[in-house]
Protein backbone atom coordinates (compact mmCIF):
# COMPACT_ATOMS: atom_id res chain seq x y z
CA UNK A 1 0.00 0.00 0.00
CA UNK A 2 1.44 3.18 -0.72
CA UNK A 3 1.89 6.06 1.90
CA UNK A 4 -1.57 8.22 2.65
CA UNK A 5 -1.07 11.09 4.96
CA UNK A 6 -2.51 8.99 7.42
CA UNK A 7 0.03 6.37 7.26
CA UNK A 8 3.02 8.26 6.16
CA UNK A 9 6.76 6.82 7.04
CA UNK A 10 8.08 8.79 9.69
CA UNK A 11 11.22 9.67 8.15
CA UNK A 12 8.23 11.75 5.14
CA UNK A 13 6.47 13.34 7.95
CA UNK A 14 10.36 14.77 9.37
CA UNK A 15 10.98 15.76 5.82
CA UNK A 16 8.09 17.45 5.25
CA UNK A 17 8.38 19.48 8.76
CA UNK A 18 12.22 20.02 7.91
CA UNK A 19 11.77 21.24 4.18
CA UNK A 20 8.22 21.21 3.18
CA UNK A 21 8.27 24.77 2.31
CA UNK A 22 10.95 24.37 0.45
CA UNK A 23 9.74 21.48 -1.79
CA UNK A 24 6.93 23.28 -2.41
CA UNK A 25 8.76 26.05 -3.96
CA UNK A 26 10.84 23.89 -5.81
CA UNK A 27 7.62 22.17 -7.24
CA UNK A 28 6.62 25.58 -8.29
CA UNK A 29 9.45 26.50 -10.20
CA UNK A 30 9.27 22.80 -11.99
CA UNK A 31 6.01 23.73 -12.99
CA UNK A 32 6.68 26.97 -14.07
CA UNK A 33 10.02 26.29 -15.79
CA UNK A 34 8.66 23.62 -17.79
CA UNK A 35 6.65 26.62 -19.71
CA UNK A 36 6.82 25.76 -23.89
CA UNK A 37 4.61 27.57 -26.35
CA UNK A 38 4.89 24.27 -27.97
CA UNK A 39 2.07 22.39 -26.52
CA UNK A 40 3.23 19.28 -25.55
CA UNK A 41 6.52 19.95 -23.32
CA UNK A 42 4.64 21.21 -20.79
CA UNK A 43 1.52 18.85 -21.02
CA UNK A 44 3.63 15.86 -21.27
CA UNK A 45 6.45 17.00 -18.71
CA UNK A 46 3.83 17.56 -16.22
CA UNK A 47 2.69 14.29 -17.29
CA UNK A 48 5.14 12.42 -15.60
CA UNK A 49 5.92 15.43 -12.75
CA UNK A 50 3.27 15.36 -11.67
CA UNK A 51 2.71 11.73 -10.65
CA UNK A 52 3.84 11.32 -7.67
CA UNK A 53 7.16 10.20 -7.59
CA UNK A 54 8.87 10.77 -3.91
CA UNK A 55 11.21 13.36 -5.15
CA UNK A 56 14.05 12.01 -3.37
CA UNK A 57 16.56 13.98 -5.50
CA UNK A 58 15.45 17.36 -5.06
CA UNK A 59 15.26 16.36 -1.42
CA UNK A 60 18.91 15.59 -0.97
CA UNK A 61 19.73 18.85 -2.67
CA UNK A 62 17.31 20.68 -0.33
CA UNK A 63 18.72 18.91 2.97
CA UNK A 64 22.23 19.43 2.09
CA UNK A 65 21.78 22.85 1.51
CA UNK A 66 20.08 23.73 4.49
CA UNK A 67 22.36 21.02 6.83
CA UNK A 68 24.95 23.85 6.99
CA UNK A 69 22.26 26.78 7.13
CA UNK A 70 21.75 27.89 3.52
CA UNK A 71 19.47 30.62 3.51
CA UNK A 72 19.60 31.87 -0.62
CA UNK A 73 17.09 30.91 -3.16
CA UNK A 74 18.75 28.55 -5.49
CA UNK A 75 18.45 25.37 -3.84
CA UNK A 76 15.15 24.99 -4.71
CA UNK A 77 15.88 25.84 -8.50
CA UNK A 78 18.87 23.61 -8.39
CA UNK A 79 16.53 20.95 -6.59
CA UNK A 80 14.14 21.25 -9.80
CA UNK A 81 16.86 21.32 -12.35
CA UNK A 82 18.02 17.82 -10.64
CA UNK A 83 13.99 16.91 -10.67
CA UNK A 84 14.06 18.02 -14.74
CA UNK A 85 17.14 15.54 -15.17
CA UNK A 86 15.80 12.75 -13.44
CA UNK A 87 12.25 12.93 -15.46
CA UNK A 88 14.43 13.39 -18.79
CA UNK A 89 15.96 9.67 -18.03
CA UNK A 90 12.54 8.14 -16.89
CA UNK A 91 10.88 9.40 -20.11
CA UNK A 92 13.96 7.61 -22.30
CA UNK A 93 14.10 4.71 -20.08
CA UNK A 94 10.18 4.04 -20.23
CA UNK A 95 10.75 4.61 -24.46
CA UNK A 96 13.81 2.25 -24.38
CA UNK A 97 11.99 -0.28 -21.87
CA UNK A 98 8.81 -0.10 -23.45
CA UNK A 99 7.18 0.46 -19.91
CA UNK A 100 3.34 0.71 -20.11
CA UNK A 101 3.40 1.78 -16.04
CA UNK A 102 4.97 4.01 -14.05
CA UNK A 103 4.18 4.93 -10.31
CA UNK A 104 0.37 3.39 -10.99
CA UNK A 105 -0.18 5.60 -14.20
CA UNK A 106 0.40 5.20 -18.03
CA UNK A 107 3.57 6.09 -19.58
CA UNK A 108 4.09 8.74 -21.66
CA UNK A 109 5.34 6.81 -24.57
CA UNK A 110 2.33 4.56 -23.46
CA UNK A 111 -0.35 7.58 -23.91
CA UNK A 112 2.06 9.62 -26.85
CA UNK A 113 4.34 6.66 -28.44
CA UNK A 114 7.95 6.57 -28.15
CA UNK A 115 8.79 9.74 -30.63
CA UNK A 116 7.57 12.32 -27.92
CA UNK A 117 8.84 11.35 -25.15
CA UNK A 118 12.64 11.16 -26.53
CA UNK A 119 12.26 14.75 -27.73
CA UNK A 120 10.69 16.26 -24.43
CA UNK A 121 13.55 14.17 -22.66
CA UNK A 122 15.91 15.90 -25.05
CA UNK A 123 14.24 19.81 -23.80
CA UNK A 124 14.54 18.75 -20.73
CA UNK A 125 17.90 18.17 -20.60
CA UNK A 126 18.53 20.96 -22.12
CA UNK A 127 16.38 22.85 -20.36
CA UNK A 128 18.28 22.02 -17.59
CA UNK A 129 21.47 23.41 -18.89
CA UNK A 130 20.17 26.89 -19.76
CA UNK A 131 18.93 27.58 -15.98
CA UNK A 132 22.65 26.24 -14.67
CA UNK A 133 24.52 28.82 -17.32
CA UNK A 134 21.80 31.19 -16.27
CA UNK A 135 22.00 30.96 -12.49
CA UNK A 136 24.86 28.55 -11.02
CA UNK A 137 28.43 28.49 -10.74
CA UNK A 138 30.72 26.40 -12.58
CA UNK A 139 31.11 24.12 -10.24
CA UNK A 140 27.44 22.93 -9.81
CA UNK A 141 27.12 23.11 -14.02
CA UNK A 142 30.74 20.69 -13.48
CA UNK A 143 28.71 18.21 -11.56
CA UNK A 144 25.38 18.40 -13.30
CA UNK A 145 27.57 17.67 -16.47
CA UNK A 146 29.44 15.39 -15.21
CA UNK A 147 26.68 13.62 -13.94
CA UNK A 148 24.51 13.23 -17.23
CA UNK A 149 27.50 12.17 -18.76
CA UNK A 150 28.19 9.13 -16.36
CA UNK A 151 23.97 8.59 -16.51
CA UNK A 152 24.28 8.05 -20.14
CA UNK A 153 27.09 5.68 -19.42
CA UNK A 154 25.03 3.55 -17.51
CA UNK A 155 22.20 3.34 -19.48
CA UNK A 156 24.47 2.16 -22.27
CA UNK A 157 26.33 -0.02 -19.74
CA UNK A 158 22.43 -1.72 -18.79
CA UNK A 159 21.50 -2.09 -22.57
CA UNK A 160 24.77 -4.27 -23.46
CA UNK A 161 23.97 -6.57 -20.37
CA UNK A 162 20.52 -7.37 -21.27
CA UNK A 163 19.55 -10.92 -21.64
CA UNK A 164 23.30 -11.74 -20.75
CA UNK A 165 23.21 -14.34 -17.02
CA UNK A 166 27.61 -14.03 -17.51
CA UNK A 167 26.80 -10.44 -15.63
CA UNK A 168 28.61 -10.77 -12.56
CA UNK A 169 27.57 -8.78 -9.67
CA UNK A 170 30.30 -6.48 -9.83
CA UNK A 171 29.39 -5.24 -12.90
CA UNK A 172 25.75 -5.07 -12.28
CA UNK A 173 26.69 -2.68 -9.24
CA UNK A 174 28.73 -0.15 -11.72
CA UNK A 175 25.74 -0.45 -13.62
CA UNK A 176 23.78 0.43 -10.61
CA UNK A 177 26.22 3.84 -9.32
CA UNK A 178 26.41 5.08 -13.20
CA UNK A 179 22.86 4.66 -14.32
CA UNK A 180 21.01 5.30 -10.76
CA UNK A 181 23.11 6.86 -7.84
CA UNK A 182 25.19 9.17 -9.87
CA UNK A 183 22.52 11.81 -9.33
CA UNK A 184 21.98 11.05 -6.09
CA UNK A 185 25.51 12.23 -6.05
CA UNK A 186 25.21 15.07 -7.42
CA UNK A 187 21.98 16.12 -5.90
CA UNK A 188 23.45 15.71 -2.10
CA UNK A 189 27.04 17.45 -3.52
CA UNK A 190 25.57 20.31 -4.74
CA UNK A 191 24.42 21.69 -1.11
CA UNK A 192 27.88 21.49 -0.05
CA UNK A 193 29.77 23.24 -3.16
CA UNK A 194 26.50 26.34 -2.48
CA UNK A 195 27.51 26.57 0.64
CA UNK A 196 31.52 27.01 0.22
CA UNK A 197 32.34 23.72 2.24
CA UNK A 198 35.57 21.84 2.85
CA UNK A 199 36.20 19.35 0.27
CA UNK A 200 36.21 16.69 2.98
CA UNK A 201 32.44 17.86 3.44
CA UNK A 202 32.00 17.94 -0.32
CA UNK A 203 32.88 14.51 -0.62
CA UNK A 204 30.98 13.05 1.91
CA UNK A 205 27.70 14.02 0.62
CA UNK A 206 28.99 13.03 -2.45
CA UNK A 207 29.52 9.62 -1.51
CA UNK A 208 26.63 9.77 1.03
CA UNK A 209 24.67 10.02 -1.66
CA UNK A 210 26.69 7.37 -4.39
CA UNK A 211 25.72 5.29 -1.24
CA UNK A 212 22.06 5.60 -0.94
CA UNK A 213 21.08 5.68 -4.52
CA UNK A 214 22.91 2.53 -4.86
CA UNK A 215 21.08 1.14 -1.74
CA UNK A 216 17.65 2.09 -3.29
CA UNK A 217 18.16 0.83 -6.56
CA UNK A 218 19.42 -2.63 -5.29
CA UNK A 219 15.90 -2.63 -3.14
CA UNK A 220 13.80 -1.66 -6.25
CA UNK A 221 15.47 -4.49 -8.27
CA UNK A 222 14.68 -6.79 -5.03
CA UNK A 223 10.60 -5.33 -4.86
CA UNK A 224 10.57 -6.15 -8.78
CA UNK A 225 10.42 -10.23 -7.32
CA UNK A 226 8.58 -9.43 -4.10
CA UNK A 227 5.90 -6.97 -4.32
CA UNK A 228 2.72 -5.91 -5.26
CA UNK A 229 1.26 -3.87 -8.69
CA UNK A 230 -0.14 -1.64 -6.31
CA UNK A 231 2.17 -0.77 -4.02
CA UNK A 232 5.57 -1.16 -6.61
CA UNK A 233 3.58 1.38 -9.12
CA UNK A 234 4.10 -0.63 -11.86
CA UNK A 235 3.87 -4.76 -13.15
CA UNK A 236 5.73 -6.94 -10.74
CA UNK A 237 8.31 -8.82 -12.91
CA UNK A 238 8.48 -5.97 -15.46
CA UNK A 239 12.39 -6.56 -15.21
CA UNK A 240 12.14 -9.89 -15.59
CA UNK A 241 10.19 -9.39 -18.50
CA UNK A 242 12.16 -7.15 -19.93
CA UNK A 243 15.36 -9.75 -19.55
CA UNK A 244 17.07 -7.55 -16.95
CA UNK A 245 19.72 -9.14 -15.19
CA UNK A 246 19.34 -7.89 -11.64
CA UNK A 247 20.88 -9.03 -8.63
CA UNK A 248 18.07 -11.43 -7.22
CA UNK A 249 18.59 -12.99 -10.67
CA UNK A 250 22.79 -12.61 -10.57
CA UNK A 251 22.67 -14.81 -7.38
CA UNK A 252 19.80 -16.91 -7.97
CA UNK A 253 21.13 -18.55 -10.92
CA UNK A 254 24.87 -19.02 -9.88
CA UNK A 255 23.45 -21.00 -6.93
CA UNK A 256 20.99 -22.78 -8.94
CA UNK A 257 20.81 -26.14 -10.05
CA UNK A 258 21.55 -27.16 -13.98
CA UNK A 259 17.84 -27.18 -14.35
CA UNK A 260 17.22 -24.05 -12.86
CA UNK A 261 19.77 -22.07 -14.70
CA UNK A 262 18.23 -23.84 -18.03
CA UNK A 263 15.14 -22.23 -17.08
CA UNK A 264 16.61 -18.80 -16.31
CA UNK A 265 18.59 -18.86 -19.77
CA UNK A 266 15.36 -19.92 -21.64
CA UNK A 267 13.60 -16.92 -20.23
CA UNK A 268 16.20 -14.71 -20.28
CA UNK A 269 18.54 -15.37 -23.35
CA UNK A 270 16.37 -17.11 -25.34
CA UNK A 271 12.77 -14.87 -24.60
CA UNK A 272 10.93 -18.12 -24.11
CA UNK A 273 8.83 -17.42 -21.47
CA UNK A 274 6.85 -20.98 -20.36
CA UNK A 275 3.40 -20.28 -18.43
CA UNK A 276 3.43 -19.40 -15.08
CA UNK A 277 7.12 -18.63 -15.95
CA UNK A 278 7.07 -14.91 -13.60
CA UNK A 279 5.85 -17.16 -10.68
CA UNK A 280 8.61 -19.77 -10.71
CA UNK A 281 10.93 -17.04 -10.98
CA UNK A 282 9.60 -15.34 -7.96
CA UNK A 283 9.71 -18.57 -6.50
CA UNK A 284 13.21 -19.37 -7.21
CA UNK A 285 14.78 -15.88 -6.01
CA UNK A 286 13.41 -16.81 -3.12
CA UNK A 287 13.81 -20.87 -2.34
CA UNK A 288 17.56 -19.49 -3.10
CA UNK A 289 17.79 -16.85 -0.67
CA UNK A 290 18.37 -14.20 -3.40
CA UNK A 291 15.75 -11.58 -2.25
CA UNK A 292 17.72 -12.10 1.47
CA UNK A 293 20.86 -11.94 -0.01
CA UNK A 294 19.72 -8.67 -2.29
CA UNK A 295 18.46 -6.84 0.76
CA UNK A 296 21.10 -7.14 3.07
CA UNK A 297 23.55 -6.49 0.49
CA UNK A 298 21.30 -2.67 0.11
CA UNK A 299 21.22 -2.66 4.08
CA UNK A 300 25.06 -2.89 3.93
CA UNK A 301 25.21 -0.08 1.60
CA UNK A 302 22.74 2.27 3.40
CA UNK A 303 24.78 1.58 6.56
CA UNK A 304 28.10 2.81 4.42
CA UNK A 305 25.87 6.20 3.66
CA UNK A 306 25.25 6.78 7.16
CA UNK A 307 29.10 6.25 7.85
CA UNK A 308 29.69 9.19 5.24
CA UNK A 309 27.19 11.36 7.54
CA UNK A 310 29.76 11.33 10.80
CA UNK A 311 31.62 14.62 9.72
CA UNK A 312 29.00 16.81 9.07
CA UNK A 313 27.12 19.18 11.49
CA UNK A 314 24.94 17.49 14.13
CA UNK A 315 21.73 18.69 12.63
CA UNK A 316 18.07 17.79 12.51
CA UNK A 317 19.19 17.66 8.90
CA UNK A 318 21.61 15.11 9.17
CA UNK A 319 19.30 13.02 11.17
CA UNK A 320 16.60 13.25 8.23
CA UNK A 321 19.63 12.19 5.75
CA UNK A 322 20.12 8.82 8.16
CA UNK A 323 16.58 7.92 8.15
CA UNK A 324 16.74 8.16 4.29
CA UNK A 325 19.39 5.58 4.18
CA UNK A 326 17.05 3.59 6.70
CA UNK A 327 13.84 4.23 4.82
CA UNK A 328 15.66 3.40 1.61
CA UNK A 329 15.63 -0.28 2.50
CA UNK A 330 12.93 -0.93 4.94
CA UNK A 331 10.62 0.36 2.36
CA UNK A 332 7.95 -1.54 0.64
CA UNK A 333 7.30 0.89 -2.58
Amino acid sequence: MKPTPANLPPVLKRLGELIGPDLERTNAIILEQLNSQVELIPKLGAHIIESGGKRLRPVLTLLSAKLFGYTGRDDALLAAVVEFIHTATLLHDDVVDRSDTRRGRATANSVWGSKAPILVGDYLFSRSFQILVAHADLNVLRIIADACAVISEGEVMQLVATNDLTTTEEHYLEVVRRKTATLFTAAAQIGAVLNHRSRAEESALAEYGTLLGIAYQVVDDALDYSASNEALGKNVGDDFQEGKITLPVIHAYRHGTPEERAFWSDCLEKREFPEGALQRAIQLVRERGSLDYTLARAKTFADEAKAQLAILPDTPEREAMAMLADFSVARSY
